[in-house]
């Protein structure tokens, strides 16, 4: 199959569903008017589908290797990097000041949306130097953001972070790894580092480690934590990478997909970092990092999906069985059925990811404290719901394949390998839902209840045209704010936490019905209505059972003992 970026639909949600153009009509992104973001998101599909998309089963097949110690990456992923480096894609919302583009989130998570639909092992790559760019761009100092950040930006030197270790993988707190003041500014660095995305690779002149450590006066747990910044090879006096750094890579991970990305051990022994932000204040300095890239995950999701979405249907419509009108399985009312839900749910799913990142730019353009709520409170549903629908869609694609999905020639397999960690890392999709319920309502659930209101009000505006489907989105409203309630007012957190995960889906499921019925409100008569009368039909009902589940309490998930749980 070959890769197809979706450009026409990344247009149709920027322009008709999640309200861009409040972005393009700020001072801050009034660069990024109609014909811009066309031009940027088609030269992003070139790149995506004829340079990026052949790589995919080459990482697949020939993984990232270390040969004595020496990283190898896969065939053909140097030059994939320095194309999306000379086009600056790595760079799209980083600072002009220091050579970037400066444009929205909105347009970066499309490309970075495509790109993973692309190839997903090669992505996570600038994904992990977009990160890095942002916390540096809010924590460090001016000397660290002059000599570094022009050169992640131009690619020249790559980005990773650095936070989980054996120990401490969710519980961030329990982190061993030390930093010893060098008494010239300069820190030393010790501690084993696992998972981490990226740790090396052989075209880029250096790579750049922000590392969470502990100071010698370091209290235990996350306010002791500081972030420094640790690159491969020293800067000499020019900003260029000068001599080796006390660190290396350890091993590689043999992990189920994600094979040309090597996830590495890092050991570093003594190493010399640089402090980036306050002491003992990494763990804030890290999220600006992580906040951003847990969208940008959920994005990889999505991604992910689109290809296998893409091959499902070109199996769909080749693959001869049954005496249906064309000859082939797309005729099927099952395989229908399969194919429409994928496309319904990425769909959705894309819309939220979209909304979250136009809720950030508004942040960005305004300065005010309801789009950063608003978008702090769509983040771990954009995480969430886009990766779980990037895994439910790629299972999808290999039972479209029958058989054929079962066999890794086809690659329908590889991205339900590949996309399978996206729910575990960037914080797992169940930490996700707990942070839903617990800390985005601390406000009483009052972001919630006005992303409810703001559905409800679309509800009514499109019982003219469409009021079936309006009431259908209407009353799930009414059900969501019920739930709502019922959590806000549960004083037991593990009565919130035993629902989160159901209720975070539902949210997104209803959300999704509100998204489908703006499209049919803009799409009259079209194929934009006929797939949200299907989702609004059959998959917006999933929320009464998830709500259901939602408000069920704690005790039933601990009736059984330990005993009865191992009987």
């Amino acid at each position: 199959m070959s890769f197809r970026a979706p450009v026409p639909e990344y247009e149709f949600l920027l322009n008709h569903i999640v309200g861009f153009g409040q972005v393009a009509a700020t001072e801050k992104f009034a660069e990024a008017s109609g014909d811009l973001t066309s031009a940027i998101l088609n030269e992003a599909g070139k790149l995506c589908d004829e340079v990026m998309a052949p790589l995919q089963r080459a990482g697949d097949m020939q993984p990232a290797e270390l040969v004595s110690g020496v990283l190898r990456s896969s065939p053909g992923y140097a030059e994939g990097w320095a194309a999306i480096a000379e086009g600056g894609w790595i760079g799209m919302s980083a600072p002009e000041a220091h050579g970037g583009m400066g444009l929205p989130m909105a347009l970066t998570s499309c490309v970075n949306e495509m790109m993973s639909g692309a190839c997903l092992s090669l992505q996570l790559a600038p994904l992990m130097s977009q990160g890095q760019i942002e916390a540096l761009a809010h924590h460090a100092s001016d000397a660290l953001k002059d000599l570094y950040l022009p050169k992640l930006i131009s690619g020249e030197w790559a980005g990773t972070m650095n936070l989980t270790e054996a120990q401490a993988g969710s519980d961030v707190g329990a982190l061993a790894s030390k930093a010893e003041p060098n008494g010239d500014g300069t820190f030393a660095i010790s501690g084993q580092k696992i998972f981490i995305s990226w740790g090396d690779n052989d075209f880029c002149s250096n790579i750049c480690h922000l590392v969470l450590a502990r100071l010698p006066d370091g209290v235990p747990g996350t306010k002791g934590i500081s972030l420094f910044l640790v690159p491969k090879f020293l800067p000499d006096e020019n900003g260029d990478a000068g001599v080796a750094n006390a660190l290396k890579v350890v091993s590689l991970e043999h992990k189920m997909g994600l094979h040309g990305s090597p996830t590495c051990v890092m050991q570093y022994d003594g190493a010399t970092g640089w402090l980036v932000g306050h002491e003992h204040g990494g763990m804030a300095a890290m999220f600006t990092m992580m906040n951003n890239a847990r969208l940008g995950v959920g994005g990889q999701g999505i991604g992910a999906g689109e290809g296998a979405y893409q091959q499902a249907l070109d199996y769909a419509l080749e693959r001869k069985q049954g005496r249906s009108e064309s000859g082939t399985i797309v005729d099927h009312a099952d395989v229908r059925r399969m194919l429409m839900t994928m496309k319904a749910d990425l769909f959705a799913a894309r819309a939220i990811m979209l909304s979250c990142a136009v809720s950030i730019d508004m942040q960005a353009a305004t300065g005010e404290a309801d789009w950063a709520a608003r978008a702090a409170f769509l983040t771990p549903i954009a995480k969430s719901f886009g990766t779980d629908t990037g895994i439910s869609v790629a299972d999808t694609g290999v039972q479209v394949h029958g058989g054929m999905g079962f066999i890794e020639e086809t690659g329908a397999a590889q991205f339900l390998r590949d996309v399978r960690v996206t729910a575990i890392y960037e914080g797992t999709n169940g930490i996700q839902a707990m942070d839903l319920v617990a800390r985005k309502m601390m406000d009483g659930g009052d972001m919630a209840n006005r992303l409810m209101d703001e559905i409800e009000e679309q509800a009514e505006r499109a019982r003219t045209t469409h009021p079936n489907m309006a009431e259908s989105v209407w009353q799930a409203c009414e059900s969501l704010r019920e739930a709502t309630d019922w959590l806000v007012a549960q004083d037991a957190m593990n009565d919130r936490f035993a629902g989160a995960v159901p209720y975070l889906r539902a949210f997104a499921r209803v959300l999704g019905g509100h998204f489908h019925l703006t499209a049919a409100m803009a799409d009259l008569g079209g194929p934009r209505e006929k797939l949200a009368r299907f989702y609004i039909t059959r998959l917006l009902p999933e929320h009464a059972g998830l709500l259901a589940h939602a408000q069920a309490g704690a005790a039933g998930a601990y009736a059984l003992t330990l005993e009865e749980l191992t009987g």
